[in-house]
């Protein structure tokens, strides 16, 4: 069950048996559907999720009803709705698992004991943080002044993961164009 988990910090830095079963200790395993909502819009985000098998993503709806993905999580990885965990807002997004999921939850209190008393997982949450960061960087930046076919190439060089396992009306919305550009534009390539 903590298999995944437990590579993904092993890789991350070195830990004692001890410590890695007490992290692991803080996590209860979720099954969760696909289509799933783990978050609604206006909710306040008390759960991060490392995700064992499955998929999951944030997004927002505009006004006419428009779905817009801002972010793909995939297995052994972390995800939730970061502004709203941390500064306990309600969340302008919604979390939901896109493919039938196996999670590991960690309540907030119990992830910030960890990163509090635990330097290991201290040092994984700044990663996953900057990491964070800066792929939201590549993508304001590279998606300025790209076309659709820019678009694609730049998923497929940074987030190959999204073409092979999303649809591509996810994807669209993640690109900021529509499926069938987005269809047109990978029969090109």
């Amino acid at each position: 069950m903590y298999e995944v988990l437990e590579n993904f910090i092993k890789n991350k830095s070195e830990i004692k048996p001890k410590t890695l079963q007490e992290i692991c200790s803080f996590f209860s395993l979720i099954h969760a559907e696909r289509g799933e909502i783990l978050l609604n819009y206006d909710e306040v985000s008390k759960h991060y999720y490392f995700i064992n098998k499955g998929c999951i993503r944030l997004f927002t709806n505009s006004k006419e009803g428009i779905e817009n993905s801002r972010y793909f999580a995939f297995e052994g990885n972390f995800a939730t709705a970061l502004p709203s965990f941390i500064d306990q807002q309600p969340a302008k997004e919604y979390l939901q698992t896109i493919e039938k999921s196996e999670l590991l939850c960690i309540s907030r209190t119990g992830f910030y004991h960890l990163v509090d008393t635990i330097p290991q997982f201290s040092k994984i949450y700044t990663e996953i943080l900057e990491l964070g960061f800066i792929m939201a960087q590549k993508r304001i930046y590279g998606f300025q002044g790209f076309d659709a076919l820019d678009k694609v190439r730049w998923i497929i060089k940074y987030q190959p993961k999204l073409l092979l396992n999303v649809s591509n009306k996810m994807v669209a919305s993640y690109l900021g164009i529509s499926p069938s550009t987005l269809s047109r534009v990978k029969s090109k390539l």
